[in-house]
């Protein structure tokens, strides 16, 4: 029965000789060890030692080699039989129970007065060793009301003593469920806890050494659970990288003992242990695989807490799912819906199968259907799901291979938005979202709503009272604009109180929001010459407020974090439909001058980074500028005189002053916007050293503008040589970046070689003779025209060459 070695009671016993009712015998000594015996048993020359310390001097002379003799007398050993001397074990037993029963009653006085530290340190030694003895020592520690004296001294002042009272009471719980349930009594296991989140080191180790000891009663470890705090702080401590190796040891086996009450496991899993709740869901009865499946759903997981929680019982869940009665498919369908809110652990619930029940469950009608607020769950499942970005195309939901993006799929899912709550709807609406973001899907999603015919019912969305159903709806109707432009136009017209909708959205002045950058961007996609379209705009106040917002935003005076960049894009691509339809009617020109597009769009060139707006500035200066020829104040002709008409090579030309050099006429920003007067060429030109080539592409159109037939072209080359845009141009023509870019380089070349000076400049350029000549061979029968033209301007190419006007003529 004995758990200690035997120096343990007889060093302290040294110590301790007055305590003793009578001396230590020279029998009870082991000769060899010089402590009282526990098992005594006597050899063959009658010697009695300790069994332990016998058999060990045996076998060293076994395997020493050494002759066996009595280790007390040398006397050789015929035998090693050990006969057990009971007698003197009885009387040991009786001695130290006499002995032992004194101990106790001076550690009672030491523990009930008022003693000093060293009294109640050495009082506490006495039942430690007392207790190490044998389980009727512990149970006699109990009887003698000790357990309550050494629990009271947890709360002492003093740390040595506390650190003995834990060490104590862990010798007195050990094997004895009535002593762990005693010392458990009133809040000691509070003031345990209390040393495992405030305690020095050695305090720490002891505390949880002994609610280690205490946890081995499975009543206990629930109350030990039920400590506030008690399971965060284990957890804690066995994941600790500074505390002590037994202390982290401790604390890990005192949580698997936890692990025995549902309760705790409850909280181990809320303080990020999911092992234990995760291992219950795999293995646990039906009952517990429900109770833990519930739970999970309740839970706020971290996300790498998600994707272990999917790698390790995802498809226990898809099956729990799609085979457990309603209760357990509840329970399911809120884990998995709190698992899927991360695109890693989504992923990883699609390969373990989730998509094929989900589509069943929303689809499903009649007796075998899910309630409507368990459809909504299954609905933002599946959100989450597609916001992970895989290629749903490629995932087969059954037998007939069809797809997430296949067209009676989809069809369904259309349907189901327009005969469903808002809940479900949004959900859906956002799966759709979802699904137009990716570039392989898209095509067939539109291709979907438009055998449908649903693009009228998804367009009454963006009138929804719900925010979140509107958003939804109108970033779908923004992903998909690109494709279905004019039918959006064709279903805006037919209903003009829902663009305006989208206006009070824009509008809106609280930030800047992702609806509203939505908005912005569903809006700018449009057909640019719906003129009734913009009409409808302008009558709704829509582009005042829209460019007082782009003015602000410009200014600095509203931020609006990441929806800023793409919310100004779509902002400034409404503003542009107005110049897409001057030619249509002259108050859309005097709406032009209200606003002073010219100064604006020139003010927006310099959003470097925002290449959108750049190429959108560029692309409306360009179709302002068209109108500077039309639009300047030409001056009448001044009256030659009578010198002049008898004489003409005696007057020179007249030039009006403050006339536009290239429009010949009065010209201004406002009023018939000039590039020139809006100082816009300057811009125009740092545009072309832009990296992206629609930049480029849409700068040189607008640049172009001043070379235009109708113009006075030589005034226009000057006009770009002094601002330095000669040269750009001309490496613009030598990148050879795309063919639309050689196109437009190879035209604004050729008119700026008419003149001889710079034609005889740049003939010498062999990079621009090069680029020249790779367009007469390769570019389209237009180009080469040009190209052509542009040859003959620097002598490349004879005057008498008649290849296109001949090959016009067949």
């Amino acid at each position: 029965m004995a758990e200690a070695q035997d120096g343990h009671y007889d060093s302290m016993s040294q110590s301790t000789d007055s305590l003793r009712v009578e001396p230590i015998y020279e029998s009870f000594l082991c000769p060899l060890t010089k402590q009282v015996m526990r098992d005594p048993v006597t050899i063959d020359s009658g010697v009695t030692f300790e069994r332990e310390a016998i058999l060990k001097w045996f076998n060293d002379c076994l395997h020493g080699g050494k002759r066996l003799v009595c280790p007390m007398t040398k006397k050789e050993l015929s035998t090693t039989d050990l006969n057990p001397s009971i007698a003197l074990r009885n009387t040991i037993d009786e001695w130290m129970n006499r002995n032992e029963a004194a101990k106790l009653d001076v550690a009672r006085k030491s523990l009930t007065s008022d003693c000093t530290e060293s009294d109640i340190l050495q009082a506490l030694q006495y039942v430690d060793e007392i207790c190490q003895r044998s389980l009727s020592s512990r149970q006699a520690v109990r009887r003698d009301g000790l357990i309550s004296m050494i629990a009271d001294l947890l709360k002492n002042s003093n740390t040595k003593v506390r650190q003995k009272a834990l060490e104590t009471l862990r010798s007195v719980a050990k094997d004895d469920n009535d002593n762990k349930v005693e010392i458990a009594a009133g809040d000691n296991i509070r003031t345990m806890v209390k040393f495992l989140n405030h305690g020095q080191t050695q305090e720490k180790e002891k505390a949880v050494s002994l609610l280690y000891e205490l946890s081995e009663n499975k009543a206990l470890s629930e109350r030990i659970g039920s400590v506030p705090g008690a399971v965060l702080i284990l957890v804690g401590l066995s994941s600790s990288k500074v505390e002590n190796l037994l202390t982290v040891d401790r604390a890990e086996k005192t949580l698997e003992n936890l692990e025995s009450c549902e309760k705790n496991v409850r909280q181990m899993a809320e303080n990020g242990r999911l092992q234990p709740l995760l291992r219950l869901l795999l293995e646990g009865s039906p009952d517990m695989q429900l109770s833990m499946a519930a739970y999970l759903g309740e839970l706020v997981l971290s996300n790498d807490i998600k994707v272990l929680v999917a790698q390790t019982a995802g498809a226990t869940l898809v099956n729990i799912m799609k085979k457990g009665n309603r209760e357990a498919r509840e329970a399911a369908l809120k884990a998995l819906n709190q698992i899927s809110s991360y695109d890693a652990s989504a992923k990883i619930l699609i390969e373990a199968g989730i998509l094929p029940p989900l589509i069943t469950d929303l689809f499903t009608v009649g007796s075998n259907q899910l309630p409507m607020r368990l459809k909504e769950v299954s609905a933002n499942i599946l959100a989450n799901v597609v916001a992970s970005g895989a290629r749903f195309e490629s995932i087969p939901l059954d037998h007939n291979r069809q797809t997430l993006v296949s067209e009676d799929i989809v069809h369904n899912l259309l349907h189901l938005i327009s005969n469903t709550g808002p809940a479900i709807e949004c959900k859906l609406l956002q799966v759709l979202v979802g699904l137009t973001d990716s570039s392989t899907s898209v095509q067939s999603i539109v291709d979907a709503i438009k055998s449908s015919g649903a693009i009228v019912s998804l367009i009454q969305f963006v009138e929804a009272p719900q925010r979140e159903v509107r958003m939804n709806s109108i970033k779908l109707l923004k992903n998909i604009s690109p494709y279905m432009g004019q039918e959006l136009a064709d279903a805006f017209r037919g209903n003009f109180s829902q663009l305006s909708s989208l206006v009070r959205v824009i509008a809106d002045n609280n930030g800047i929001s992702e609806e509203q950058a939505a908005a912005a961007g569903l809006v700018g996609d449009l057909p640019m010459r719906d003129s009734v379209l913009t009409r409808r705009l302008l009558q709704d106040g829509a582009f005042s407020t829209i460019i007082s917002k782009v003015i602000r935003i410009r200014q600095g005076e509203i931020r609006g974090g990441r929806f800023v960049n793409p919310f100004l894009e779509g902002l400034v691509r409404i503003v542009s439909r107005i110049t897409y339809v001057l030619d249509d009617d002259p108050d859309i020109i005097a709406v032009a001058r209200e606003f002073n597009l010219t100064a604006l769009f020139t003010e927006l060139l310099q959003m470097n980074g925002l290449d959108t707006v750049q190429i959108v500035s560029a692309t409306a200066l360009e179709k302002l500028s068209h109108q500077s020829k039309h639009l300047t104040n030409i001056l009448p002709a001044p009256n030659p005189g009578v010198c002049f008409s008898i004489f003409p090579c005696l007057s020179q030309k007249a030039v009006a002053t403050g006339v536009c050099r290239v429009h010949c006429g009065i010209c201004s920003a406002r009023e018939s916007f000039c590039l020139l007067e809006g100082k816009a060429v300057e811009k125009l030109v740092a545009c072309l050293d832009n990296n992206n080539e629609k930049v480029v592409e849409a700068a040189l159109a607008a640049l172009s503008t001043l070379l235009d037939d109708g113009v006075d072209i030589d005034q226009g080359v000057m006009v770009l040589c002094d601002a330095d845009g000669i040269n750009p141009i001309l490496e613009v023509l030598c990148e050879n970046r795309n063919e639309a870019l050689r196109q437009r380089a190879v035209w604004a070349v050729e008119r700026i070689l008419r003149m001889d000076e710079i034609a005889y400049e740049i003939s010498g350029n062999q990079n621009v003779g090069t680029a020249l000549v790779e367009a007469f061979r390769h570019g389209d029968y237009r180009t080469r025209q040009v190209a052509e033209r542009a040859l003959k301007h620097v002598d490349k190419l004879p005057n008498f060459s008649g290849i296109f006007s001949k090959m016009g003529a067949q």
